[in-house]
């Protein structure tokens, strides 16, 4: 059967440039906090980055995917408090200097984001048996997820930044945004036009955390597994790495 054959891409490599901007895009992604712009997002982009979102993979084909878009000023204003009650608590869970820095983040821009939105997990959608979930029960939502990696992906390339804000009590959230009690509140994203982009994540530059090293975290046949004689691997993940950390891609 040829590649122009009904069921097959007719045209599945990409070539250098198109490759380059997949991983240009990738490195280039941030998590926006404080530089979005009061402009609005055009509903044609609005509605293809959510169908990015929409086509990630998901175990069983189950789709459990949600997306909840908040305009309105006043929810916004709502989910604000939840995230405020919950960053007080939060930054007391850290102690003497860390504890300084944390207080110092920016972390979030849900009031400054024209577009929130709030991707959910519906784990009852594809019925109590799915395939592929048999026996890992949360791949529903990590097929959620990667919604919202597809979704943060299309939003970079069309130029808008995402700031993912976890600091909340789920409750609250279903609670504001009338969830069913099945309905599990997965990401919680501000969305929108940036003044710009920053060259390195925040938090690595505010020296909370660096970036760890690839090629520590590669283990060979088994965890803590060392590489075989003559493997090239780990010298080939410190080049790559060294380009990417300089926003190169690596190929």
């Amino acid at each position: 059967m040829n590649s122009t054959s009904p069921g097959h891409q007719a045209h599945h490599h990409f070539d250098d440039a198109e490759r380059a901007t997949v991983y240009r895009n990738i490195l280039a992604r941030r998590d926006v906090r404080g530089q979005f712009l009061p402009d609005p997002v055009g509903d044609d982009v609005l509605a293809r980055i959510l169908t990015a979102a929409h086509f990630a993979p998901s175990v069983g084909f189950m789709q459990p995917w949600s997306f909840v878009v908040i305009r309105d000023k006043a929810v916004k204003q709502q989910v604000h408090g939840a995230f405020t009650e919950a960053n007080a608590e939060a930054a007391q869970m850290f102690e003497g200097k860390q504890r300084e820095v944390y207080s110092g983040l920016r972390l979030q821009g849900i009031l400054e984001a024209p577009v929130n939105l709030c991707i959910t997990c519906d784990r009852d959608r594809a019925g109590p048996v799915v395939i592929g979930r048999t026996h890992i029960k949360a791949m529903d939502l990590y097929s959620t997820v990667c919604a919202v990696q597809n979704l943060w992906l299309a939003a970079r390339a069309e130029g808008l930044g995402v700031g993912w804000v976890s600091i909340y009590r789920q409750a609250r959230i279903r609670e504001i945004l009338g969830l069913p009690q099945r309905i599990i509140p997965v990401a919680y994203l501000c969305v929108g036009h940036v003044s710009h982009f920053l060259d390195q994540p925040e938090l690595q530059t505010a020296g909370w955390r660096p970036r760890l090293p690839l090629e520590d975290l590669v283990h060979f046949d088994g965890w803590g597994g060392a590489a075989p004689e003559g493997e090239t691997l780990r010298e080939a993940l410190k080049r790559a790495q060294h380009r990417a950390a300089q926003g190169i891609p690596p190929i």
